[in-house]
């Protein structure tokens, strides 16, 4: 019986490995496509389509780019200031805010938990959050507004570090510091940051993916190219590129060789280009990133 049931389990063991390499192959066949479009050859691209292997290699997208460079790197230093500033705030701002949540003896922890649940559910809309940014916070046109504006600070990880705090760390330790004379500032540094390892890197996580790939707050907010993040900057490139196909194709013969405009491989090589930061930093966090969801979904 024993040795029946340890097949069965090498059995679902093996099953279970071949389905998530599966599943790897179908979530990196994306990559490997977007990388290979970007060294195509434009006019091999718009003949042959998109291939996992390139029909003919050319480096004409990222040629593009290069010359591009003093916009690309100033956005990418705007964009790494943003993320840097960004998730530091968010991560510390929500951290103190799940804080008092997960203390039975805060008295209005139930209201305060349900107002912050609703703004998951509901919120005013983007007209009236320009209005009350733009007008009422004047930070149209500045660095505040890539920072404040919808990504500071979000309910969801609120009641992520919130159940992770009540799930993980005893109220015992809590009470036992609180007998020995520590503070709330000193409990909340000493006890709960330490011991919250793992649900701190997870948003950590979500809140540097969300400053990085974000561009709607620099859409609506942001006029001067000066403080175009990588997303805007990027998406102004492919949108020039794309003006400058469209006006090929009117004026004809007379006009640039439609080879040196590498629209659909620029397009690739910018996603690329985006994509490449986060590839690189993930690996070094997975296993606290996965721990931490894990534990902090749990319903408190």
């Amino acid at each position: 019986m024993k040795n029946r049931l340890m097949g069965s389990e090498k059995t679902f063991f093996i099953i279970a490995c071949v389905l998530v390499v599966i599943f790897a192959l179908f979530c990196l066949l994306p990559v490997v496509l977007v990388i290979s479009a970007s060294l195509t050859d434009e006019r091999a691209l718009v003949a042959d389509g998109y291939r996992l292997i390139p029909s003919k290699f050319s480096f004409a997208s990222y040629t593009y780019l290069w010359r591009q460079r003093s916009m690309i790197g100033r956005a990418y230093m705007i964009s790494i200031i943003v993320t840097l500033v960004g998730t530091v705030l968010g991560v510390i701002f929500t951290a103190m805010c799940a804080y008092p949540l997960s203390r039975s003896s805060f008295r209005w922890r139930n209201i305060f938990t349900f107002l912050i649940f609703f703004t998951m559910l509901f919120n005013g809309g983007v007209v009236s959050s320009y209005i009350i940014w733009s007008r009422g916070f004047h930070i149209k046109n500045t660095i505040f507004a890539l920072i404040f504006p919808n990504y500071l600070v979000g309910a969801f990880n609120i009641i992520l570090v919130k159940n992770y705090y009540q799930n993980n760390i005893p109220a015992s330790l809590i009470e036992a510091a609180k007998l020995d004379g520590a503070t709330e500032p000193q409990i909340f540094t000493k006890i709960m940051l330490p011991l919250s390892k793992p649900v701190i890197v997870t948003i950590t996580m979500f809140s540097s993916l969300a400053y990085w790939n974000d561009w709607t707050n620099g859409l609506y907010y942001i006029n001067k190219k000066e403080l175009f993040s990588v997303q805007l900057m990027l998406n102004e490139i492919q949108q020039n590129v794309m003006l400058l196909r469209t006006a090929n194709d009117r004026l004809g013969a007379a006009s640039v060789n439609v080879a040196d405009i590498p629209s659909n491989g620029v397009r690739m090589a910018i996603a690329l280009i985006a994509l490449l930061p986060i590839m690189i930093i993930f690996p070094f966090i997975q296993k606290e990133l996965i721990k931490g969801v894990v534990i902090g979904a749990v319903k408190g």
